[in-house]
């Protein structure tokens, strides 16, 4: 910004000098007040400066606000030509200038040859009137207004909000592809990502962004993610080779160059069914880490067994699909057993006997047990697929080690979590503490399971003890407040599951409950002060928890119950006497 005209009128110390040389302003000018002259550059005889400008056009100047050059409303200034934000987008989608075929002024037209004034004001009447035309709106005079008041996030009260869409079906993707000279690869780095999205088809943008508003009214956008989430659609339009075509989702990675948001997108094509899924899942390229090494033909029957594990099987042997963690588990557990057998000149678990799968089995009984059930898994599901020819696993006795004896918790680290200022953490806390909640089950708990003070989990009825009531109902309060306008239907959040349907992770329960206590430690906590309260009476934690009886019974035998004396043990006199 310029530095300010210095030199001022030595009378009123106001106004700046009405010419070089000169220590009068044309007010104070002796003899005067002296009329200045008109502007060299606009013409204009208001607000004159100095050097034959006005304070509008010289650069020195702070000018005064003023009205709108072409809608006429009160707040423009000089820094967008003396436009208001409304009428700088208006004209720069808009260059026809002319008289209105409404008002006769004349102004930037839109398609119909109608100023924006004109708009505006019929906007302004058609909340009261809405078959009003145009010419009607303004027969009787037009209501000028303050300038740019339409910038805030929420609509102002008795205004409604803009109608939802309607929810529109799935696109048809087009079947064939265009033929290219050669492949380039996709970067944003030297292009710019505006030039991209002005060259998508317009059609099919248009197709797109009703999906976008869907999922944006849906699950409570914000307006810089909705033009981010729409930037990236249409950039990804603008790369098309042929228009129509499905989006893959490898392509959809190049966004991370310009920091939008790669998982809206991927949401809101798969939605408009524009998506071909591509990716390779992570696990997947964890498995080829793992057994790089191996010889051939006992890789291929490892990523077998894997398919089966990670995807599931319909056909013999069926078998549902795994989680990610548990075969993570698995592997790990048999991979020190497949490196020793490859050393050993195995080229395939066709080769494997009885003996050899001893020669791997570890001394300690706890790593002995791991193996033998990762291995017991890999056989089956071979020979079930008849891929190798006998299960060596299966004359082999890997006992399970007995479990630890369970140990209470710290009561101060339980009390300081409860009375965590972070509400989700007490609430967490509160669940597993009074009520044994699983980590699963709170990752997937809904808002609707949660009623009339009672928790619904599967077939079981809980009613909510008063210290998880009160830390429920704050937690509700700080869910509202700072995602208002959420869909998520699960009953715990954060900032990344706020705008889908998606639950927390196990992760964030991890990081949430911090590093001396966890969901385990928890229930185990639990589970033997029920256990102290009850005596040991195992039915009742069975009946409570959801336990078995052997689960159950593993907490019941830490409690050592006094003998009564209905109970008492017979005596030697006793038991030597007759009836």
């Amino acid at each position: 910004m310029s530095k300010p005209w210095k030199k001022m009128c030595r009378v009123c110390g106001i106004r700046p000098l009405a010419m070089p040389r000169v220590d009068y302003c044309f007010t104070c000018w002796p003899g005067g007040p002296v009329t200045p002259p008109p502007c060299l550059r606009c013409g204009s005889r208001r607000h004159y400066y100095a050097s034959g400008l006005c304070a509008c056009c010289h650069p020195s100047a702070v000018p005064p606000v003023d009205s709108c050059r072409n809608c006429l409303a009160w707040g423009a200034t000089r820094h967008l030509t003396w436009l208001c934000k409304g009428c700088n987008s208006w004209c720069r989608k808009y260059n026809v200038s002319g008289p209105c075929r409404v008002c006769g002024r004349s102004s930037v037209l839109d398609l119909d040859s109608v100023c924006r004034l004109c708009r505006k004001q019929a906007a302004l009447v058609r909340g009261a009137r809405a078959q009003a035309t145009l010419e009607e709106t303004s027969r009787d005079g037009q209501q000028l207004f303050v300038a740019d008041l339409f910038s805030g996030h929420r609509p102002p009260q008795g205004r409604r909000p803009h109608p939802v869409p309607e929810r529109a079906g799935p696109l048809k993707p087009v079947t064939y592809r265009q033929l290219v000279i050669f492949e380039m690869t996709r970067t944003l780095r030297h292009r710019g990502m505006h030039g991209l999205a002005q060259a998508a088809d317009p059609r099919l943008a248009a197709a797109l962004d009703v999906f976008t508003r869907q999922r944006a009214t849906r699950y409570g956008w914000k307006h810089e993610m909705i033009w981010k989430v729409r930037t990236g659609v249409n950039i990804m339009l603008g790369f098309q080779d042929t228009p129509g075509v499905a989006i893959t989702a490898s392509d959809v990675a190049v966004l991370s160059e310009v920091n939008l948001p790669i998982r809206r997108v991927l949401e809101v094509l798969d939605d408009a069914g524009m998506l071909e899924d591509d990716r390779v899942p992570a696990v997947a390229s964890w498995l080829d880490r793992q057994i790089t090494g191996l010889p051939t033909a006992m890789s291929d029957e490892v990523r077998a067994w894997f398919q089966i594990m990670f995807e599931g099987s319909t056909t013999t042997p069926r078998q549902r699909p795994r989680t990610v963690t548990t075969v993570k588990l698995y592997l790990g557990w048999m991979q020190p057993a497949l490196a020793a057998w490859a050393q050993a000149g195995k080229a395939s678990l066709r080769e494997i006997c009885v003996q050899d799968v001893k020669d791997v089995l570890d001394d300690d009984p706890l790593r002995r047990a791991q193996t033998g059930q990762a291995l017991r898994s890999l056989f089956r599901l071979l020979k079930a697929r008849r891929i190798v020819f006998r299960n060596p696993v299966a004359q082999v006795k890997t006992d399970q080690p007995s479990p630890g004896t369970p140990m209470p918790l710290n009561p101060d680290d339980i009390t300081e979590a409860l009375n965590s200022p972070d509400p989700a953490r007490a609430l967490v806390t509160a669940l597993i503490a009074f009520h044994g909640v699983t980590s699963l089950q709170l990752q997937h708990l809904l808002l609707t399971d949660i009623q009339d003070g009672r928790l619904t989990l599967g077939d079981r009825s809980i009613p909510l003890a008063e210290p998880a009531r009160q830390r429920l109902s704050t937690y509700l309060d700080h869910r509202a407040l700072h995602w208002p306008d959420t869909a998520n239907p699960h009953l715990f959040i954060h900032f990344r599951t706020a705008n889908n349907d998606g639950h927390v992770g196990y992760r964030w329960i991890f990081l949430l409950l911090g590093p001396k206590l966890n969901t385990r430690k928890l229930r185990t906590d639990h589970y033997l002060d029920e256990a102290r309260a009850t005596n040991g009476d195992t039915r009742r934690l069975t009946d409570l928890f959801g336990l078995s009886f052997q689960a159950a019974q593993r907490y019941t035998d830490t409690i050592t119950v006094p003998p009564t004396p209905d109970t008492a043990p017979p005596t030697q006199s006793s038991r030597t006497q007759g009836p």
